[in-house]
């Protein structure tokens, strides 16, 4: 099914096995403005078909399916869907599921109960190649990192070089090592060494594990 609206900057596919959840959501997206639900599904195959055929900007994905659930989404998206943004819309998931979907390639998270402004700024945010997360959802995505990942001790109060804070910035905001290059006239290596040298200095592993901690240490502000 796919409902569309002139001139959308947004546009919004939502997948879930609730129709009355999804009846809400759409009314509330429809009434932004600026943001046009394409398309809905029930279910995960039936949201990995209308993804291939819609190539919507953002995908409200269910963890919690029928069949194929929305980790199986994400599995089989991983690298088949670039153009495509997901944030998880959930009642509240088992913390490892949704570190395992971040992983995965998810760029935000939601609780359902949220308010209706927090979904619609979600979904800006993340279009715009942000990640999207409450303080709360942060905190444990980290501690869930910890546990999972063999990360040197973190540091409070990390000694990041202006370049360095840069750079944090630039990742948290999606860039990739080639376009962070060419934004702060250095070379793609130079990129490297410093990621590598904030990864110590933070005791992260990962740009993703290095982003929750931005956001949550406040280092994503403008330097």
């Amino acid at each position: 099914m796919t409902r569309m609206k002139s001139n959308p900057s947004v546009r919004v596919m939502i997948a879930d096995d609730h129709a009355i959840f999804r009846e809400g959501v759409r009314k509330l997206l429809e009434g932004a403005g600026d943001i046009s639900v394409i398309g809905e599904a029930g279910n995960g195959e039936e949201a990995l078909h209308l993804l291939d055929r819609l190539k919507p900007d953002v995908l409200l994905l269910d963890l919690r399916m029928p069949g194929k659930d929305g980790l199986g989404v994400l599995e089989e998206m991983n690298g088949h869907n670039p153009q495509t943004r997901v944030i998880l819309v959930t009642e509240g998931e088992n913390e490892h599921d949704v570190v395992r979907a971040m992983r995965l390639g998810a760029r935000g998270v939601v609780w359902k109960q949220s308010a209706s402004a927090l979904l619609l700024k979600s979904i800006r945010k993340v279009h715009a190649g942000e990640i999207w997360l409450d303080n709360r959802m942060t905190a444990e995505l980290i501690d869930a990192f910890k546990k999972t990942s063999d990360s040197a001790v973190r540091r409070e109060k990390p000694l990041l070089s202006p370049r360095e804070r840069e750079i944090v910035h630039l990742v948290t905001q999606g860039f990739r090592n080639r376009e962070i290059a060419e934004k702060l006239f250095i070379s793609e290596q130079t990129v490297k060494n410093h990621l590598h040298n904030i990864f110590d200095k933070l005791g992260v592993s990962d740009r993703l594990e290095l982003a929750l901690y931005a956001i949550h240490h406040r280092l994503t502000e403008n330097p």
